[in-house]
C-alpha cells in the first residue's frame, strides 16, 4: 500500500485548521460568528504561514536541518511570510483607499447632478494580507503541528522497526 506524503498532509492540514481558526478569532474580535472566514485571505492566524512553517518544521524534525529539502522549505516559507505581511497587506490598504475614494465620488455625484459618476457594483477586496502578529501566529501554530507530526511519524517508524527485530 502506498504511503501518503506526510509533509504534504501536515502542511495542508495546517492550512485547513488555520482557516477554521479564523472563525474563532473573528468571533472573539467582532462578537459575531462569520462562517465565511473559512474561505478568506487575511486574518488570524495566517494559513499561508501555518502551511509553510508546518512543512519546514516537519522536514527539519524528520530529515534534519542540513537537508536540502529543509533549506528549500525554509527559504520559500520566509518568502511567503514576508509577502503575506508586506506586499499583500499593502495591496489591501491601497484597495481600502480606492474604495473610500469611490465612496467620496459617489457622495459628490449626489451633490452635483452634472458630475456623472458610475459606481462599481463590487468594491475591491481589502483584506488580502496579514499584520505581522497574524503571520507570527500562523508560523507558531504551523511549527508546532509540523514538529508533532514528525515526532509522531518517527515514533511509528521506531515501533515498526522494533517489532520487526
Amino acid at each position: 500500500m502506498q504511503k501518503m506524503n506526510r509533509g504534504m498532509v501536515t502542511a495542508l492540514s495546517a492550512i485547513g485548521i488555520a482557516q477554521g481558526l479564523k472563525i474563532l478569532t473573528n468571533k472573539k474580535v467582532s462578537g459575531k460568528w462569520d462562517w465565511k472566514q473559512v474561505a478568506t485571505t487575511g486574518g488570524m492566524p495566517s494559513s499561508h504561514s501555518a502551511g509553510v512553517s508546518a512543512l519546514a518544521t516537519y522536514l527539519a524534525a524528520h530529515k534534519g536541518s542540513r537537508h536540502t529539502e529543509t533549506a528549500l522549505a525554509v527559504v520559500f516559507g520566509v518568502i511567503v511570510m514576508y509577502d503575506a505581511q508586506g506586499i499583500r497587506r499593502h495591496t489591501g490598504e491601497i484597495a481600502k483607499l480606492v474604495n473610500d475614494l469611490e465612496d467620496t465620488f459617489a457622495k459628490l455625484s449626489n451633490d452635483f447632478p452634472s458630475f456623472e459618476f458610475v459606481e462599481r457594483e463590487k468594491e475591491l477586496k481589502e483584506l488580502l494580507g496579514h499584520q505581522p502578529a497574524e503571520v507570527l501566529g500562523g508560523a507558531m501554530f504551523g511549527s508546532l503541528l509540523g514538529f508533532f507530526s514528525a515526532k509522531f511519524e518517527n515514533r511509528q517508524r521506531t515501533e515498526v522497526l522494533s517489532d520487526q527485530s
